[in-house]
Parts: structure tokens; C-alpha cells; sequence
């Protein structure tokens, strides 16, 4: 088949890498793939380095942007619309909310005018643009788009069944629409030990001790992913427990803010930032620590948990969205969102016990070890591609 992905951005996060995954097995199965992305601005990194030399086709637009601009918008639809008039897909795939509204609308525009019943057009919800912490009037106004490009999708996939559910809750389609493809990770790198050398190395670069417990979080420094929280309950676990070191890995437009309230809790002995890491060095920086603690209050089904699992770590999340799905009494702890106190007791509780951490580690490394295999996903996919395809024929 020829297939044309579109996502808003190329930045370090979920969505993306699990884009360049299925992009990949799909061209590797043979098929004709094209990946169509705007640039990757601002400070989160990008994925262009992962996105090179591979088997399928890469297509930047300087246009297509994250922030609403109408005239930009507009210029991004007429030239996703040309290059799928061209390219002549069998499958138009869309991710992520800007371009997922653009890459519909183009491609739905292109059948009906040609009066074909391609391209077949998907999209994958990584997360939804409506949720709770932001105004009714932004909600209704991403509701009403997403309902519009609904009426343009085949067929939907969900990084995790929360997200079906807040769809189909929002009745954006009904539920014969939508499967879970959870996001795919590239296991092996997660599941092979790094060595107490190489652990070794890491926590000295950052200036953590042999016997510390390290609480990491994997997260842009960003609106609504939760460090404010992390940071909160530090200030009591600090006074309880000598050892234990607070490790923020990414960077964002809340860097500073969260340096000057960490400073100002006289706790910066206490935390580290890494800035911005390849992807590469994320399984090590894991294994290097002991918990991982996920705070996001808006979020798919965040890649850090179940990543965070391959490596045999306890993790610590706010009970929301997807998270639910992987993290349980047996292999972790889920926290009320925005609920301090419970998010201190459950890191307390971890931090003075070796052995719980251990045994939590072990069985979350066991129950997420088959779900998040990137041929398990892309296999999903691929079979409903050709399902839709089969039906137009």
C-alpha cells in the first residue's frame, strides 16, 4: 500500500516516536511510506536525527505549526492537499490535534472531489485537545472541530482504551470505530541491564551518591505535566529522608520557574536536572534510578510508565487517562490527581522499602512486557488497514 502519515511536530515525546515506529515496520513490510511533519520549535528537542535514513520518506513543512494561525493554517491544508494529490495514498494516517484536523480535512477533500473512495483516512488519538483543566468555551470549540474531522475519519486507534472512552463519551463516533494499538517501545534497550559500572557513571555525573534513592520524572517542563506537584512533595519527604535525590530529565518554558521554587524551598541540593537527552540514554538514565514518579494531568498513556516497568522500576502516577492501565497495586501506586498528600505517602512508602520497590518492579516488567512490542502494534495496524482497504474494493 501507499501510506502517508501526518503529524503536527517531530519534538522528543510519545506520539512522535511511536510515529517514526510504525512509519518504519511499515516500510520495512513494504509498504510505500511518507511521513509529512511541520518544524520541531522550542525547547523539547527533536526527532529528525531518528526520522533519517530510513526506509520511508520524510516531508518537512515549514507551515504547519502547533499554535492556531488562520493564514498559516490555511497554507498548510492547501499544501498537505497537494502532496497527497500527488503522492495518490491508499492510506492518509493523521496524529496529533493540529495536523490530525488538517490532514483529514485535505484528504477527505481529495476523495470526494475525485469521487474515489480513497484515500482511506485514520487517526490515532495520543490525547485528546479537550480535557478538564482548561475553560468550557475551549472545550466546546475542540469538541465541535474534532466531531467535524470525525465525520471525515475510516477509522480511529487509541493509545489506550481511556482515550476510546472520552471519544466515544464526547461522541465523536461510535465505538465499532476505534481500537487500542497501545504505543510501541522498542523493548530491548528497556529490558537489557546496564551494569553497576555504567550506573555508576551516571549518578557521578549528576552528582548523586552510591545509596541515594532517585525519584525521576521524564517530562517536558511544560503546563499541566505536574512537576509543581513533585516538587510539593519533596518539601515533606525532604525533612523525612536524607537520601533521597529528585531527578527532572527534559526541559520546557517552565525550566526557570521550577529552579526559582526548588531555590526558594531551599531543597537544591536535593534535585537535578539533565536538560534535554537523546532518546538513546533514556533506558539507561531509568535503570540509573529507582522510582519513577509521573505527575501529567493530561495524558494519553504516558511511555515513561511502561518503559519504566521494562526496566523492573516502581512507578508512582496520578490515576488518569490511560494510566490506569498499567499501573496497578502490583506493580506500582496511583495517586488522586493533584493530590499531594497521597503522592508523598506512596513516594515515602517506596523510598523506605527496597524490597516493595523490587517486587513491584519485577511484576510490572512482566505484565508490560508483551503489550507494548512495536510488531504487536504495527500488526494491528496494518490489519486494518487492509480490512478498510478490502471493503472499498
Amino acid at each position: 500500500m501507499r501510506i502517508v502519515h501526518i503529524i503536527t511536530r517531530l519534538i522528543l515525546g510519545g506520539a512522535q516516536e511511536n510515529t517514526l515506529i510504525t512509519c518504519r515496520l511499515l516500510a520495512q513490510r513494504g509498504h510505500d511510506v511518507t511521513l509529512i511533519t511541520g518544524p520541531a520549535l522550542g525547547p523539547e528537542g527533536d526527532l529528525y536525527a531518528q526520522a533519517s535514513n530510513q526506509p520511508f520518506e520524510l516531508i518537512i513543512l515549514n507551515c504547519l505549526r502547533r499554535p492556531i494561525n488562520p493564514a498559516r493554517d490555511v497554507s498548510a491544508y492547501f499544501k498537505i492537499k497537494k502532496l497527497l494529490r500527488q503522492i495518490k495514498p491508499d492510506i492518509v494516517h493523521t496524529h496529533s490535534a493540529k495536523a490530525g484536523v488538517l490532514g483529514r480535512f485535505a484528504a477527505y477533500k481529495l476523495k470526494t472531489k475525485s469521487g474515489s473512495t480513497l484515500p482511506i483516512v485514520v487517526h490515532t488519538i495520543h490525547g485528546l485537545a479537550f480535557h478538564p483543566y482548561q475553560s468550557r468555551f475551549l472545550n466546546n470549540f475542540y469538541i465541535a472541530v474534532e466531531k467535524a474531522a470525525a465525520r471525515r475519519t475510516d477509522f480511529f486507534f487509541s493509545v489506550a482504551n481511556a482515550m476510546t472512552r472520552q471519544a466515544i463519551a464526547a461522541e465523536l463516533a461510535s465505538a465499532d470505530k476505534f481500537l487500542t494499538a497501545y504505543s510501541a517501545i522498542d523493548e530491548d534497550d528497556f529490558l537489557s541491564p546496564i551494569g553497576d559500572e555504567r550506573r555508576m557513571q551516571f549518578r557521578k555525573r549528576y552528582k548523586i551518591a552510591k545509596d541515594a534513592v532517585v525519584l525521576v520524572t521524564i517530562a517536558r517542563l511544560f503546563h499541566l505535566k505536574g512537576h509543581n506537584y513533585i516538587i510539593e512533595s519533596a518539601k515533606q519527604l525532604a525533612r523525612r529522608f536524607d537520601n533521597a535525590i529528585w531527578l527532572f530529565v527534559g526541559d520546557g518554558i517552565l525550566a526557570d520557574k521550577y529552579k526559582h521554587q526548588i531555590k526558594q524551598a531551599g531543597l537544591e541540593d536535593r534535585f537535578r536536572f539533565t536538560g534535554l537527552l537523546p532518546p538513546a540514554e533514556i533506558p539507561a538514565v531509568i535503570q540509573a534510578c529507582d522510582i519513577l514518579v509521573h505527575c501529567s494531568l493530561r495524558e494519553g498513556l504516558a511511555r515513561t510508565l511502561p518503559q519504566a516497568m521494562l526496566c523492573g522500576k516502581a512507578v508512582i502516577s496520578f490515576a488518569l487517562d490511560g494510566a490506569p492501565e498499567v499501573v496497578n497495586e502490583n506493580t506500582g501506586r496511583l495517586v488522586e490527581p493533584e493530590n499531594v498528600k497521597q503522592l508523598t505517602n506512596s513516594c515515602s512508602e517506596l523510598i523506605q522499602n527496597t524490597a516493595l520497590r523490587e517486587r513491584l518492579g519485577k511484576a510490572g516488567r512482566e505484565f508490560v512486557s508483551q503489550k507494548f512490542k512495536p510488531e504487536q502494534m504495527v500488526d494491528r495496524i496494518e490489519s486494518v488497514y487492509n480490512k478498510l482497504k478490502d471493503a472499498e474494493q
